[in-house]
């Protein structure tokens, strides 16, 4: 991992090998870690990320006519669009996220203008670090900076995620590009997804996270994560005929839910259980560090992946070997899969002086239980997105 001023000179490099020039800005927005809170932000609930040392980089400059020429050394590729009729491609598919942010730009009145961009970063693609909202969020203060314009950081992140609806096509909840957009170094973001009410919540110094990918691709995680959702939506529905104040799960306590145990479909309590229980784990969590408590926080970390992989059965065995080989580590106060599950990352909490340590033990003995070789990071937690003039 560089360096923030690193990354920027490295950026630039880029764009000038590119583009023969050199480019005005720089932005960079970070990956993300969700410390707990999987599987909630669609059912109205409440999540932690935090914003990691890994980012994306967008590297601009403003052309003269109204045309985006994007160069994306992510995707070894190059995509440009006119500015007069931004609509989603087939091709080049990565565009999109960049395409749907400019037209949301438009669409509140910013003039966006025709601009060169190069694109770079070191966010893992398709590990559940967020690298599209990174993306999103990168792009759109790149441009909003080129339009010599600004917009309040949450109302980027909403923006962002209406791009990422409509261009892409994905319907991600907001958190990534919440946490994307207004991280703050050693402090986590609690998010109310209903509300949209957040809070920073320091964390304790003299932790690291290390971050494990699996290397796992997660071919079944579409299907079965529109799954999940349709069985949360089931529950909830079922529970509101009889207590109408339920709109979502986040309404509903464990006790209300236990009194569902033989109304709601075996395999639907299960999955209601996990994100009703996650719910009271993030809040549970939050207290936790607000007393130092990391012992406590370790052992809700290890309660909602159990919980994930028991309940809402979207861990694997690769996401348990890692929470496994943690939890025999010195100095680790708790481990779990982090994302959308059937693959990804998993994240585990330890004393600074003994992150590496983990990390060694996970690069060694990762690939003896799956056969696979791990991409291991020791992550700070840093800053959301920061622009950059060259």
């Amino acid at each position: 991992m560089t360096s923030s001023s690193d990354s920027v000179s490295l950026a630039a490099e880029g764009f000038r090998s590119v583009f023969s020039s050199s480019p005005s800005i720089v932005a960079l927005a970070p990956g993300r870690i969700n410390l707990i809170g999987e599987h909630t932000d669609y059912n109205d609930g409440f999540v932690l990320p935090a914003a990691i040392n890994v980012s994306v980089k967008v590297a601009g400059k403003r052309r003269p006519d109204d045309t985006l020429v994007v160069h994306a050394a992510l995707f070894k590729a190059e995509a440009h669009t006119s500015l007069k009729k931004l609509s989603p491609v087939r091709e080049n598919t990565w565009m999109n996220y960049i395409a749907g942010v400019a037209a949301m730009l438009q669409q509140r009145g910013v003039h966006v203008p025709g601009a060169d961009l190069y694109v770079e970063g070191d966010v893992p693609l398709g590990a559940g670090l967020s690298s599209s909202a990174a993306l999103e969020v990168a792009a759109a203060h790149a441009l909003l900076t080129l339009a010599e314009a600004t917009l309040p950081a949450e109302d980027i992140a909403l923006l962002c995620q209406k791009a990422e609806h409509t261009f892409p096509g994905v319907k991600c909840g907001i958190m990534d590009q919440f946490i994307s957009a207004l991280g703050k170094k050693n402090h986590a973001l609690f998010v109310d997804c209903r509300s949209l009410a957040y809070d920073l919540v320091p964390i304790p110094p003299g932790v690291r996270f290390v971050v494990c990918n699996t290397n796992v691709k997660r071919e079944l995680a579409s299907s079965e994560y529109n799954r999940r959702r349709a069985d949360c939506a089931t529950g909830a529905a079922v529970i509101a005929k009889r207590v109408p104040a339920v709109k979502a799960l986040r309404d509903v306590t464990s006790a209300q839910l236990s009194e569902f145990h033989a109304t709601l479909d075996p395999v639907v309590f299960r999955r209601c259980r996990h994100v009703v229980t996650e719910d009271e784990r993030v809040l549970a969590s939050i207290d936790a560090l607000r007393r130092n408590d990391l012992s406590e926080f370790g052992k809700l970390m290890y309660q909602s992946h159990f919980s994930l992989k028991n309940d809402y059965e979207v861990s694997c065995q690769e996401l348990d070997a890692i929470v496994d080989i943690c939890a025999e580590e010195e100095g680790v106060f708790g481990a779990r899969m982090t994302g959308a599950g059937f693959g990804g990352c998993a994240i585990c909490m330890v004393q600074s002086k003994y992150a590496s340590c983990v990390a060694d033990r996970l690069a060694a003995e990762y690939p003896q239980r799956t056969g696979l070789q791990p991409t291991v990071y020791v992550c700070s937690i840093e800053d959301g997105v920061r622009v950059h003039r060259v």
